[in-house]
Parts: structure tokens; sequence; C-alpha cells
């Protein structure tokens, strides 16, 4: 009888250590995936921010060839101008998979406003391009009203809403741009570079030789023309802030 006991006993460890694997894996397999890891906007890969003032927080985003940004999280309103040409895949939090985006055009200027709902994506780089982007987040109104720049054919206007207003610029080589006055803070962000140089009443004329995906904030009270001094077209964005 001892012998069969200690038999039947060893046969039940036997089966227990069988069947337990097997329910573990089960469990495992049953078992709710892990939530995503999501980070804000300012800490998600290739994102990094470059300045700060009372009134902006921006943000120089560089994403080579195949990379990834991983889940982050967009809030408040934002607007960002495309630098560099790139071919994007998006996924939004809870889709089922990566999607195709529209070209991202280098020049185009985009305005989000994440208060009613934040937006939580991840993106790749699926061209052969890099994703270049200068986002500008809003964080203080300045109580300014900008410039209208209407009489100045130079100065296209983009955007027009309660927290900015924005032009696109294109300069052919000899091209100026006639001066205007700036009223409210903003930033120049430099789309396509080369030499230019700048006027301003009762100051020497300044030249530069600005770099794709530079920016410069902008004071207001300026009064300025801008010509292309260089060999190539010249290519900016400025925004002034309300």
């Amino acid at each position: 009888m001892k012998i069969f006991a200690r038999a039947s006993l060893t046969a039940l460890a036997c089966a227990v250590a069988l069947v337990l694997p097997a329910h573990a894996q089960s469990a495992a397999q049953n078992a709710a995936p892990e939530a995503p890891v999501v980070v804000p906007v300012l800490k998600a890969p290739y994102h990094l921010p470059v300045f700060k003032n009372e009134y902006v927080t921006m943000a120089n985003i560089y994403i080579p060839p195949g990379g990834k940004s991983g889940f982050h999280r967009h809030t408040g309103e934002q607007i960002s101008v495309n630098v560099e040409e790139a071919t994007m895949v998006n996924e939004e939090l809870g889709d089922t998979d990566f999607k195709p985006q529209p070209r991202q055009i280098s020049g185009r200027v985009n305005f989000s406003d994440y208060r009613p709902k934040p937006r939580i994506h991840r993106v790749v780089n699926a061209g052969n391009t890099p994703f270049h982007n200068i986002l500008l987040i809003f964080d203080k109104p300045t109580g300014m009203a900008p410039s209208s720049r209407a009489d100045v054919p130079a100065y296209e206007q983009v955007l027009d809403n309660e927290f900015a207003r924005a032009w696109h610029v294109t300069l052919a080589p000899g091209q100026a741009a006639a001066a205007i006055t700036q009223q409210a803070p903003g930033v120049r962000i430099i789309v396509k570079g080369g030499l230019i140089v700048e006027s301003v009443p009762g100051q020497p004329d300044r030249p530069m030789n600005p770099r794709l995906g530079e920016f410069y904030w902008q004071d207001p009270g300026v009064t300025r023309a801008v010509r292309n001094i260089g060999d190539t077209p010249v290519e900016f964005v400025e925004i002034e802030l309300k």
C-alpha cells in the first residue's frame, strides 16, 4: 500500500507539473496587452526642445529615414512648419496598424488645436529623406495685433487665427521684399537657406547666410526690407503672435 500510495503521489505531482505550464501559458495568452508607453511631445524621440520664452516653446523635429517617434501626446495649440519633404506613416493610439500620410511638403504651415482632445500617436519615416519640422507650441498670448503686410506682394499670408498670423516668402536671386513693420513678436523659420541682406532704416545693411531649419526670434516694432543677394532661391516663413 505504501508503495502504491507513493507511486500515486509521484504520478500526481508529474501531472500537476505538466498542467501548470500549459495553464500559465494560456493565462499569458488571454492577458490584456500591456499599455504602450506614452510621453509628452517634447520628450519623444527625435523631438528636441530648442527655444522657450514666456509666449512659446519650440522644438526641432528631425526624424531620419526609418526613424520612429514612439507614442507621444500633443496638447494645447501649436503651429508646425515643414522644412524638408518626407514620406511618413502614422498610427493613432487605438489603431491596429500604421496608415500612410500625405507627403510632407516643405514650407507647409499647419495649425492644430488639441485643447478639446489631446492627440496620442506615433510616426515612422518610411521614405529616404529626413522628416524635418519646426514645432511652435503656444504658452501665453502676447496681447498684440500683428501687422497686415497685405500691400507687400512678397509676403503670402498662409495663416490667420486667434493665435497667430503667418506668411510664406520665396525670393529669387536678386528679388526683394519691400519693407514691413513688425507689430507683434514672432519668429522667422528658414525653409531654403541662402544669402540675404536686411535693410533697417537708420542702420547699415546686414548681410546674413541662414540655413535650412534655422529660426530667429523677432521683436515687434522693427521695420525691415529683405533682399536675396545669392545665386539660389531663399524661402522662409514669418509668424507674428497674437
